[in-house]
């Protein structure tokens, strides 16, 4: 696990592959809003599987302080989780097939031709407890 610096609203990116590497996590800023993205890495098109919102930038209180990002993942590569300041905003469990976040968006009519179901995000404190 690496501490990387950012700024809300400034644009950033950061992928981190699981320890299995066949899955890779991805957080994107790209000024106005921060989405996190679970991505299947094995295939040759890296399919995005889910993308969970985190938040949007003008809303930020202390957006001009200087944050901490990071990813981390479980031992196994089945579950990540992305800690802005220490602190949990989202997870992917890719065994169940789930994305969870803070502000429980974006949420779609769930699609039998995608395998996650994108009708619901919330947030559940159970999505980390293997931290």
């Amino acid at each position: 696990m690496e501490l990387h610096s950012f700024q809300p609203g400034d644009k950033s990116f950061l992928a981190e592959d699981s320890p299995g590497g066949r899955f890779s996590a991805v957080f994107e800023d790209e000024g106005e809003t921060g989405y996190f993205y679970a991505v299947d890495i094995s295939k040759a098109d890296q399919i995005i599987l889910d993308a969970v919102h985190i938040y949007n930038a003008a809303n930020i209180a202390d957006r001009a302080r200087k944050s901490t990002l990071e990813i981390v993942w479980s031992e196994d590569g089945l579950n990540c989780a992305l800690l802005i300041n220490g602190f949990a905003h989202a997870a992917f469990d890719f065994t169940a097939k789930r994305g969870f976040c803070r502000t429980n968006f974006p949420n779609f009519p769930d699609d039998e031709e995608r395998p996650w179901p994108r009708s619901d995000h919330s947030w559940s404190d159970d999505a980390i407890g293997w931290l």
